[in-house]
């Protein structure tokens, strides 16, 4: 099996996802899909593009739901998913091949197809749901943080970003370092509760969401009580942890 770094990496690359903001447009995965088309993981591959039983890969995936019921407190949620870089992620530790590992310089987790069998050990061992089989190239594949972009010298700094966080019309993805507490993400985690998805797992995502706020409707409607281990997470975010854990 795979082991991880030695020592915590010095930087600690991710997202803060804002669930508050985003509008459920699909851009980010989008955008992801295009860019991800070649280079280090390309091609995302599609079975049936123009079919009604079309499948393919997708790094980033926006689910939507109805919460809250029909009362005060009820509102729609877009809940993008993709890769949360765990630092003690699973998907690497039963890897039999060494072809899924976490980058010792910023934590970043990768494949690597030349190693990869696509027995999928890993997509089993994610509870988030983050990897997915090309079946046509026959093996796993995973958002990337877009690693060949946001370390390409070729661009200007500000586009030194994953195509999922340029892409996003709302400004709901940010992207940095969550080693260092003056980052962006870092003080918008510390600011909005940023919550780690299914901690209890113990796999640690270094990518956090950032929950909802309570519409106004529902400024004057008492709030469920919520337990220890969730505060700041909101009721969203507590319903996503009970389907995930199913």
């Amino acid at each position: 099996m795979t082991s991880l770094p030695a020592t915590r990496p010095e930087k600690r690359l991710g997202l803060a996802v804002d669930l508050d903001t985003c509008v459920g447009c699909h851009a980010c995965a989008t955008n992801c899909k295009e860019w991800n088309g070649g280079g280090l993981s390309g091609p995302l591959t599609d079975v049936n593009a123009y079919a009604a039983e079309q499948r393919g890969v997708w790094f980033n995936r926006v689910f939507t739901y109805e919460v809250g019921g029909e009362g005060e407190g009820g509102r729609t949620v877009h809940f993008p998913k993709n890769c949360l870089h765990c630092e003690n992620p699973a998907c690497v530790t039963v890897c039999p091949t060494g072809a899924s590992y976490k980058r010792s310089e910023d934590g970043i987790v990768l494949v690597d197809h030349d190693k990869c069998i696509g027995c999928k050990l890993c997509s089993w061992a994610c509870p988030y749901g983050a990897r997915e089989l090309d079946e046509v190239e026959g093996v796993m594949k995973k958002c990337t943080l877009c690693v060949d972009k946001i370390y390409n010298e070729h661009l200007a700094e500000e586009d030194r970003v994953p195509a999922c966080v340029a892409a996003c019309p709302a400004k709901a993805r940010h992207f940095g370092d969550f080693a260092d507490p003056n980052s962006t993400v870092s003080k918008l985690t510390a600011e909005r509760g940023g919550y780690d998805l299914m901690p209890e797992k113990g796999y640690r995502p270094t990518s956090k969401y950032l929950p909802p706020r309570p519409g106004r409707r529902a400024e004057a409607a008492p709030l469920a009580a919520r337990s220890p281990d969730l505060q700041g997470a909101g009721r969203f975010l507590k319903w996503v942890d009970r389907v995930l854990s199913r």
